[in-house]
């Protein structure tokens, strides 16, 4: 269970995690001791996973991004295995509904973009692939922030 403290760090860490601890501390009004204790064991418990710049794929070349259903008869988590491992693909979900799993991927060219969608086919136990080219991404999954229901304890 997460106190208003531990919600509070969270929700500061994914608006921004960049700065020292000592800045971090200050904006949540804590002792950087405090700050770090608790932000290793939010690390331990698995709640916080890692720390990453938020890129933008388009101005970096990645011109073709693509969500990619993907229908399959065989080892279902092999197969995830397979697609997980390749280039460009940004993730991977295990979803419900008409397909098996849907990858994300990210392309900096058409050739490029092709080349992983012919690879994902040739695997074996892929049944099919249906792609819906992505035009613009409106929101980022890194700008979503959990409600934390802060200062609503239970």
């Amino acid at each position: 269970m997460l106190d208003d403290l531990d919600k509070r760090i969270v929700e500061e860490l994914c608006i921004s995690s960049q700065g020292s601890y000592r800045q971090i501390a200050k904006r949540l009004g804590v002792h950087p001791t405090t700050l770090i204790q608790r932000i290793k064991n939010l690390e331990e418990k698995g709640i916080i996973l890692g720390y990453r710049a938020n890129v933008d794929y388009l101005k970096l070349g990645y011109e073709f991004m693509a969500l990619v259903h993907i229908y399959i008869e065989g080892d279902l988590l092999d197969i995830q295995g397979k697609i997980k491992a390749m280039d460009n693909v940004i993730c991977i979900f295990d979803v419900t509904g008409e397909c098996d799993s849907i990858a994300w991927v990210a392309c900096r060219d058409r050739h490029e973009f092709s080349d992983i969608i012919k690879r994902m086919l040739m695997i074996h136990g892929v049944k099919k692939t249906n792609t819906h080219v992505i035009l613009n991404l409106i929101k980022d999954p890194y700008h979503f922030i959990p409600e934390l229901n802060i200062g609503n304890l239970k």
